[in-house]
């Protein structure tokens, strides 16, 4: 059990914390643990990266703890009238239909291997802008103008984006198709 491995634990038991602030409208500590799991998630890639403690389980859960924290709080958002509905359908949908295909190439004996693609990595960096800045306007009662109207469309067209991308991936992988 490496250091980084015991931080991305830490970042799922965020979860709850961070689902349960948002329920009873605690939105300071919702931000503040929020903030807090995208801090630990640096600090375990840096730690895991400079002090060679990159391990298999990591590669695993680091990703896994990244999108149960993004999706739980997208779902809660759009629940809670925060973000449009529609946003967390097309967010969840894209992450479940690059489990699925992970799943179904598994089964079919075509394993693929899943290296996040730029577009992919442009995507969460938004979705985390996103949800940062709604839940510290929430927490602070800040008017930021018109940032997240702008950061709904652009997490828009990234998720489309990435998901085309990674379905494109999918079949030239299941088909044996090259560029």
């Amino acid at each position: 059990m490496t250091l980084p491995n015991l931080i991305t634990f830490l970042r799922f038991l965020m979860v709850p914390g961070v689902i349960y602030a948002l329920l009873i409208g605690e939105m300071v500590p919702a931000f503040a643990i929020f903030l807090l799991a995208g801090i630990s998630d640096a600090v375990d890639g840096f730690i895991a990266r400079q002090f060679n403690q990159q391990s298999e389980l990591g590669s695993f859960l680091d990703p896994i703890a990244d999108k149960l924290l993004l999706v739980s709080v997208f779902i809660m958002l759009a629940i809670l009238d925060y973000l449009p509905q529609w946003l967390a359908v097309l967010v969840v949908s894209r992450d479940v239909l690059i489990v699925i295909a992970f799943i179904l190439s598994y089964l079919l004996t075509q394993p693929v291997t899943v290296n996040p693609l730029m577009v992919s990595k442009a995507n969460t960096a938004m979705q985390i802008a996103l949800v940062c800045v709604v839940l510290a306007q929430l927490a602070f009662d800040l008017s930021l103008g018109d940032l997240s109207t702008i950061l709904i469309y652009l997490v828009t067209v990234l998720t489309i984006l990435s998901a085309a991308a990674y379905l494109r991936v999918w079949i030239h992988h299941m088909t044996g198709i090259e560029d």
